[in-house]
């Protein structure tokens, strides 16, 4: 926290702050008790009213009161990584679209309105990487009529918790009761210690998923639709790891795009589970993506997905930045 030269705790942040990550420690009971002050740091969104809301990486907002600040201070945008490939969040964002395409896409200035029937929220939802060339409300206008047009609810996904990411415009959203419905955290690593964690010999890669990968996935009785947004991205590969039935024990997705390296649909058997076929699939798959010239990696996961993050983490993969899908109400009230 910042420490005057008397030594005393000082609050150096403002209204003209907001925008900016920021540090505070807040007095919550007795002044003589230091177990009573809490600390928060995140994107300070706004400050009104006498009270600050905080947007933490997470995406969780915490709304402060203004009369209990004891310190403050403006830190730096986003912590140095510790481990993993270094990549900006614009970077990632763009890798990460273009791994998973929509059948329908428009531009509204520096957003991209994607669509493809309904088959899953990243593929149905806007993707805000800067101005969209209106007023936000505008903007959210016209992005609901678009999607009431093809009969689907409007999403606006956006990320928090790295440099460059959209906590503004998550406070906004929430102030016009636009509903966040799921939150996952994108996670990078290496690339090559997922080639050396198996042997991954057993492993059938092909360039499009047939009935047997299809028979696994998680999203039963796939359209032609959702055919098409699996087989998008620059260069794409489906794994499969033969069972002993009509099902395979594991399969897994991979679009490799440059140096990166995007792991998807990483499935097993129940009944296989905890014998290390989520690393064989990975491992093949990432040795497919050394030899096209990748050396990073990433992939999306869920905050409750308590054994994929344990596989993950494992592999050398760490959180970059929390994503978020904010759904818009149909009757157009916000």
């Amino acid at each position: 926290m910042e420490i005057s030269a008397a030594g005393r705790l000082e609050v150096r942040i403002t209204a003209a702050d907001v925008g900016k990550r920021v540090s505070v420690r807040c007095l919550t009971g007795a002044e003589d008790t230091t177990e009573k002050f809490t600390d928060t740091v995140g994107v300070l969104t706004s400050w009104d009213s006498g009270v600050l809301t905080i947007t933490r990486k997470g995406g969780e907002s915490v709304r402060v009161s203004e009369s209990s600040l004891v310190a403050g201070k403006v830190v730096p945008a986003a912590p140095a990584r510790r481990r993993g490939p270094s990549a900006t969040y614009r970077e990632l964002a763009h890798v990460s679209a273009r791994a998973w395409r929509p059948v329908e896409s428009e531009r509204l200035g520096e957003w991209e309105l994607r669509a493809a029937a309904g088959f899953t929220r990243r593929a149905n939802s806007v993707l805000p990487l800067g101005d969209p060339g209106l007023s936000l409300d505008e903007a959210l206008t016209v992005v609901r009529r678009w999607y009431g047009d093809r009969g689907l609810p409007a999403y606006v996904q956006t990320a928090t918790g790295a440099e460059g990411t959209q906590e503004l415009l998550c406070a906004e959203l929430e102030r016009r009761g636009w509903t966040r419905e799921v939150t996952a955290e994108l996670w990078v690593g290496a690339l090559a210690p997922v080639a050396d964690r198996a042997d991954a010999s057993g492993v059938v890669l092909s360039r499009s998923a047939d009935e047997a990968w299809l028979a696994r996935y998680q999203r039963k009785g796939v359209s032609e639709v959702a055919l098409k947004v699996l087989g998008s991205g620059p260069s794409v590969w489906f794994a499969t790891v033969p069972g002993e039935g009509a099902e395979p024990a594991a399969i897994g997705r991979c679009v490799v795009d440059g140096r990166w390296a995007g792991f998807a649909a990483v499935e097993v058997d129940p009944a296989l589970r905890r014998r290390g076929l989520g690393s064989v699939v990975m491992a093949a798959l990432a040795s497919r993506a050394l030899e096209e010239g990748a050396s990073a990696a990433w992939l999306q996961v869920e905050a409750d997905n308590v054994g994929a993050r344990a596989l993950y983490s494992g592999m050398g993969f760490s959180a970059h930045h929390a994503y978020h899908h904010y759904r818009g109400h149909r009757d157009g009230s916000s």
